[in-house]
């Protein structure tokens, strides 16, 4: 399904020509019926001559239900420009286009209604007037189609249906990216269903009984039923309008402009950099002073603002911005908005969201859309990091991390350092940082021992320390280790080279012939030795053997059955 948007200026028949090609009155409200003025926004949808089907957002022309009209293009790709052949262009049809445009819409049709009401010479000045205002925008050249929603015949319905195929057909299909948003637009409760909310579905598909998050406020939920053009669907990709039935949260805690996501999988964001395209017609720079409010999918939020790279930005130009919400959203990269001063009530521009977790301080800050410029500038992200800051998978560098070769040279240089302070003693890896580790496995002259890492062609000073010829000479029965300074031993045993055990310390090499020992006793007792019989092999008394005994079972040398030892997943060939 295709989502489209009227357009255009107050009572210039928006919702009359909606319902004329839908059969549906986009106008909810009893007041908005008895005053002919749309104050919100409303839905329909139509099936076209094709097949394909179609929805449509209509929304406010007036000025003072701006904020409504903005909550409705969020996620559109394609509009209805309406014009009254009555009254031509008007201001409010100039703002709607330029909001379009800010929000990069490239296709659309231009409706030129109401032309019951005027001849055809008038009509042909209203459509060279409505030429003249859209050259130089994405409307240029787009079909204009006259059109009366009143007359019987010959009202150009057809026309503007054929029309609207053609439009899909050039539409921007919706892209899948595994990540869904749907932005809200209405929420309301639902008698016997309880809360509903609506909008159109971007990024990703929805499935019944999908847990979600809605953004702000972290409340989670569960999808109960899915709704689209009246129809409920077990489940629905992007680019379609849907009402979401919820489970596990109220309707009073959900507003316009909330956004339903997947748990844990965007990044909440409460300050981005972005592009700022700034309308010609000002008559005034921008700087930060000001009263600015920025439209961000459905949702209208007061915001501050900085100029990067500058102090001002002059009308018709365009340059960086830094914007600070009020609550943390669900963004990413590409995203559009629309900037207002609410105290001038004027709309200063748009533009795109380039970087939704800025690092670099304002003053020096260059922002863009580039995922090398997101990795120069934390030197180190994961995989995981990134796509919730770019939406982009890519491979990583090395590990999980995605890195710079500066970054990777640099962490390599600090590891260096540190082992060179350190000498033959090395450095314990759980001293070094997760980046760290990753360069660790990266560098052929290092090696981790025993969890030290140490240069390639390092020493071991303890290997040939005294006392381990002592304990290897004892075998099965070794001598006491007094004598051995506590912290000697403690970082023998660290390495390896002995095994403390109940008190006893053996030499590393005396836990391997134990297990040769118990492999050669269940060769000549294949349903399992004793403890007995395990000193009598080794000659060594039960000081000694109930240690080594409990090792080999707790290694997999062997397993306990009762009174007797059998043999154990990691038991050696006799």
């Amino acid at each position: 399904m295709t989502v489209v948007a009227t357009a255009g200026h107050v009572d210039h028949g928006k919702s009359s020509l909606v319902l004329a090609l839908t059969g549906s009155d986009p106008d909810r409200f009893e007041e908005e019926k008895r005053r002919g003025l749309t104050i919100d926004l409303g839905f329909a949808h139509t099936t076209l001559p094709s097949g394909a089907d179609l929805s449509f957002v209509d929304v406010p022309g007036h000025v003072r239900f701006l904020r409504n009209m903005l909550a409705g293009v969020g996620g559109v790709t394609a509009c209805v420009f309406v014009v009254a052949a009555t009254e031509g262009w008007k201001p409010q049809s100039e703002e709607h286009l330029r909001i379009l445009e800010l929000l990069g819409l490239r296709h659309g049709i231009v409706a030129v209604t109401k032309v019951d009401l005027v001849d055809v010479e008038l009509l042909e000045l209203a459509v060279m007037d409505i030429e003249d205002h859209v050259a130089g925008t994405f409307l240029e050249g787009a079909p204009v189609v006259p059109v009366a929603a009143t007359l019987p015949t010959d009202n150009g319905l057809d026309e503007m249906r054929a029309a609207l195929d053609e439009l899909i057909e050039r539409a921007d299909a919706a892209v899948d990216r595994g990540r869904a948003r749907l932005w809200i637009d209405r929420v309301f409760a639902a008698k016997g269903s309880g809360t509903v909310a609506t909008g159109t579905l971007v990024g990703g598909p929805l499935t019944a009984d999908d847990s979600i998050a809605i953004e702000p406020g972290g409340y989670r939920a569960r999808i109960r039923t899915i709704q689209t053009a009246g129809s409920s669907v077990e489940s629905i990709g992007p680019g379609n309008r849907v009402a979401l039935n919820l489970l596990g949260v109220d309707r009073t805690d959900l507003q316009r402009g909330h956004a339903v996501v997947e748990p844990d999988g965007w990044f909440l964001t409460g300050r981005f950099d972005a592009s700022l395209d700034v309308l010609a017609s000002l008559d005034h720079e921008v700087s930060r002073r000001g009263a600015y409010v920025a439209y961000l999918g459905a949702g209208e939020h007061a915001v501050r603002m900085r100029v990067l790279g500058a102090d001002v930005l002059a009308p018709g130009s365009s340059g960086a911005v830094r914007i600070f919400l009020p609550e943390s959203l669900p963004l990413l990269p590409g995203d559009r908005f629309i900037l207002r001063e609410s105290g001038r009530d004027e709309t200063i521009g748009g533009g795109e969201v380039l970087d939704i977790d800025p690092v670099v301080r304002a003053s020096r800050a260059v922002p863009d859309r580039s995922i090398d410029r997101v990795v120069r500038e934390r030197g180190w992200v994961t995989v995981g990091q990134l796509k919730l800051l770019t939406g982009e998978v890519v491979e990583p560098t090395l590990g999980e991390w995605v890195t710079t070769p500066e970054a990777l040279a640099a962490t390599i240089e600090s590891v260096n350092a540190r082992l060179a302070d350190a000498g033959d003693a090395g450095v314990d890896i759980l001293a070094f940082d997760e980046r760290e580790r990753a360069a660790i496995r990266q560098m052929d002259e290092v090696v981790v021992d025993a969890g030290l890492v140490l240069p390639a062609d390092s020493i071991d000073p303890f290997v040939d320390h005294p006392a381990l010829a002592k304990l290897l000479a004892g075998g099965f029965s070794p001598p006491s280790p007094e004598g051995v300074a506590k912290n000697d031993l403690r970082e023998l045993a660290r390495r390896g080279h002995v095994v403390q055990l109940d008190g006893v310390v053996f030499h590393a090499a005396t836990l391997d012939k134990a297990a040769e020992v118990a492999a050669d006793l269940l060769a000549e007792y294949p349903d399992g030795f004793t403890v007995a019989q395990f000193r009598d092999a080794t000659g060594a008394s039960r000081k000694y053997v109930l240690p080594l005994v409990s090792e080999l079972d707790k290694r997999g040398v062997t397993r306990r059955r009762g009174d007797v030892r059998i043999g154990g997943p990691r038991l050696p060939m006799s």
